[in-house]
């Protein structure tokens, strides 16, 4: 089980947010506002050698807000070339544009999938331009009441403001792991509470034996709950903390995180 560091923007400056509060009318339930910039995260993670770390931009796309996040992430990736992922209103027209930046992969959600379903054109489309070695698939998702009365878990969208209708399970992980290259996977009720992690969700990942990495966010709140997702996730599923975290205003020490992983 590694660590996978963050950098979440928001209107340009590296926050931490309750993410299934996020919408275009209300903003955001902030939790922290760095008073740094995105490139001393970059360089922190760099001299720490913590790789494979998610910036996400969590503004509308072609909003002058995005551009001020794309602008902090540069600076990010300048510090750290290689080792990032970014996501955030990816699309295949730019999909080039963030990896020319610096980034190791893009990570995607939105844009591949269309009226709820994934739209198999778009995401061949994504592989063609930048190749499956260089895409992350951002299957976050939610727990809701399915058609035979039982829950389960259904990606979101829009920035976990829309259900679609595909299933977080083997089945999924097994047909997409065919265009990616890793996923990241959030689990929205409990991301950015600090309020202990979706354990059924750890399970259905931690029981998967298809290969492909997967990191594994929400609800971290303690080592206590690393000690769950190494043993639920059976050492095959990563972990990326933000609020929880010293260095974002939480009790976790960063270092000690950093330590606990290697």
């Amino acid at each position: 089980m590694r660590f996978r560091p963050c950098i979440d923007i928001h209107d340009g400056k590296v926050k931490q947010i309750v993410g299934g509060t996020l919408s275009d009318e209300n903003g955001a339930e902030i939790n922290f506002v760095s008073e740094h910039g995105a490139g001393y995260f970059g360089r922190l993670y760099r001299t720490c050698n913590v790789p494979g770390g998610h910036i996400i931009l969590l503004n509308k796309p072609g909003t002058k807000e995005y551009l001020e996040d794309i602008r902090a992430a540069a600076e990010a990736m300048t510090e750290y070339p290689g080792g990032f992922m970014i996501g955030g209103g990816v699309t295949v027209e730019n999909a080039q544009e963030y990896l020319k930046l610096g980034a190791s992969h893009v990570i995607v959600t939105s844009y591949v999938f269309r009226d709820g379903m994934i739209d198999y054109k778009r995401l061949e489309d994504l592989v063609n331009e930048v190749g499956k070695d260089h895409l992350v698939l951002d299957l976050s998702c939610r727990r809701r009441l399915n058609s035979v009365g039982t829950y389960s878990y259904y990606i979101m969208t829009d920035r976990w403001q829309k259900f679609t209708d595909t299933h977080v399970n083997h089945k999924t992980l097994s047909l997409l792991q065919n265009y990616c290259d890793e996923y990241l996977i959030h689990a929205v009720d409990v991301e950015g509470k600090k309020s202990g992690v979706d354990r059924d969700l750890l399970k259905i990942l931690g029981t998967w034996e298809g290969g492909s990495p997967i990191t594994y966010a929400g609800g971290v709140a303690s080592f206590e709950d690393m000690d769950v997702i190494r043993e639920l996730g059976q050492g095959k599923v990563d972990v990326t903390i933000g609020s929880a975290l010293t260095i974002f205003g939480g009790d976790m020490d960063f270092q000690e995180v950093v330590n606990y992983s290697k």
